[in-house]
Formats: structure tokens, sequence, C-alpha cells
């Protein structure tokens, strides 16, 4: 069986605690971004303006100490506002590709459905390859690499709902939500003297380091064979259209390692499984309109009903 740095636990809350520092949220909220960004997946911020999915953003990359861009997405932003372009050189006599901002460690796209469709399927090779192509040209990206998304799930004037392709990318969604009467004077009490900021907890090898203990964590067949009974179930659940793709399997999977090494385990239990399902299914459920519940309701569902090995 696979065995886990001993300093695994303690460096993951280490990161959590001092994103805690400057974001106030729900705990499961900031463990759940730490595990996504641990099992090497991007994060899809999806919830009300204003509590603080641009600054969870923020926090995740002050707290890893990389290089991090971020691209305000607007209507008119092109794909070559992303991935960069080539330019002539007048002096070379020769086109020199300039990069983009999709060149950094992460990429935070803030309010990413405000873009055209065209111009969000910059980042699907990117997203899913680690590489972009400009004029047939291929170029490799950073590492590590993710993409931080927010959008605003109230506000659909002048936006464009991200493809399903799209979203199949994203390894999880999470939802801030209001905070709680405590939680807000805590903010106000923040806020009262400018904004917080938060310094590199972790180092980039340190994440590299550890991203690579996750792929070690073990996942015994019982686990395995329960994870495709849940993606077979999302596909006959009444009212979804579109079930949870294998690509959406094995990044399941993938964060399920991370949220057992969080807990200093070298093993996935179902529990982990069960754990990390509503954010990182939810999102893949291509639903009926006329459905009475939501994509989150029918996994949280789906959990109570699919037998789980003991």
């Amino acid at each position: 069986m696979a065995t886990l740095d001993d300093s695994f636990a303690q460096k993951t809350e280490r990161l959590i605690q001092n994103i805690a520092g400057v974001v106030v949220a729900r705990e499961e909220v900031l463990r759940l971004a730490a595990t996504g960004l641990l099992a090497g997946g991007h994060l899809l911020l999806n919830d009300l303006p204003g509590v603080g999915k641009t600054l969870l953003a923020r926090s995740l990359a002050w707290s890893m100490g990389v290089v991090f861009k971020r691209i305000q997405f607007t209507p008119d932003l092109l794909p070559t506002d992303i991935t960069g372009a080539s330019v002539y050189h007048q002096g070379r006599g020769e086109f020199q590709f300039i990069p983009g901002p999709v060149f950094a460690n992460i990429v935070l796209a803030d309010e990413i459905n405000r873009a055209s469709t065209r111009t969000q399927a910059a980042l699907l090779e990117a997203m899913g390859e680690g590489q972009v192509t400009v004029d047939g040209q291929t170029y490799v990206l950073p590492r590590p690499f993710w993409v931080i998304a927010t959008q605003n799930e109230v506000d659909s004037y002048g936006t464009f709902p991200l493809p399903h392709a799209q979203l199949d990318r994203f390894l999880m969604s999470l939802s801030l939500g209001y905070p709680s009467d405590e939680q807000q004077v805590t903010i106000l009490e923040r806020s009262e003297h400018g904004e917080a900021t938060a310094g590199p907890a972790l180092a980039a090898e340190e994440l590299a380091r550890m991203q690579g203990q996750v792929l070690q964590v073990a996942v015994a067949r019982p686990v395995k064979e329960y994870v495709a009974r849940l993606l077979a179930a999302t596909r006959r659940y009444p009212q979804v259209v579109l079930g949870v793709s294998p690509r959406g399997g094995v990044q399941l999977q993938r964060a399920a390692q991370a949220w057992a090494a969080l807990h200093g385990r070298s093993y996935v239990a179902p529990e982990d499984v069960k754990a990390v399902a509503v954010a990182t299914l939810a999102h893949r459920l291509l639903i009926d309109p006329s459905a009475a519940t939501s994509a989150r309701e029918m996994v949280t569902d789906l959990l109570t009903q699919v037998p789980v090995p003991v």
C-alpha cells in the first residue's frame, strides 16, 4: 500500500488556515478548494455576487507562492487575449510569439461566462492538455497549472452559458453562499482598515511533491466499483438528460485520493468518495429544465441510494 509523507496533512492544514485568514467561508468549502488543487484539477466558483469568489481565488494563488495571472472576461475579449499571439518582428524579419496571461501557474478567469463561447473555448486545450496551439505551433504551459473560474449564478444579462464540454473539465464546482451573522461581523472587522492579503504558505516545489503523493494513494477495486455505480446511476436518474462522463469518474477518483491524503490516509475509503461527490459531479449533469430538484440535490439523493462497499 502506498505511504504518505507524514507532513502532508500538516502542510495542507497550513495552506487552509492561511486562506482562512483572508477568506471568511465554511471550512468545508476551503477544504474542498485545497483538495481540488492538490488533485491537480481546475475549480469553478459559481455563486452570488459579492460573496468572495474572486477573493478566494486570489487567496489560493497567494498561499501557493506561484505565478498568478487574472483575466477579466468581457464580451469583447478575444481568444488571443488569453493564449497570446504571433507578432511580426521587423528587425528579425520573422514572427515572434508573445505569450498571453494563460502562461501562469494559476489563472483566474473572472466572470468567465461574460465572454463569448469562442473565447471561452480558448481555455479548453489549456485546461485539458496543459498547452495551447497558436498558428499551428504548440506551446507547453508552466507546471503546475490551474484555472480558477468565477461566474455569478443570478446575473444572466450579457452572459454566455459555459458549454458542457468546458464544464466537464472543471474538477469541482463550489459555492460559498451568504455568511452567517457572526461571519459577516468578521468580514467587517477584517475590511475595516483595508483588504487583507495572504502570504505564501507552500512553495511550488512542495506543491508538485504533494500532487505526486496524491497519485500514490491506493484505491481498492470495491471503491472503483462504487464510483462506477455512482456514474451509472447519474445516467439513469429521472430528468437527467446527460449523466457524468468517464472523465468525470476519473476526476471523482482523483478528488477522493486528494481528500484521503488531506486526512492523512494512504488509501481511499467510500466516505472519501461521498465527501467530494457533490462538488465533483453535480456541475457535470445536464438536467431537464422542468426538473423540480437541482443537480446537487440529485447527487445527494444518489449517495443515499447507491450501495456502499463494506
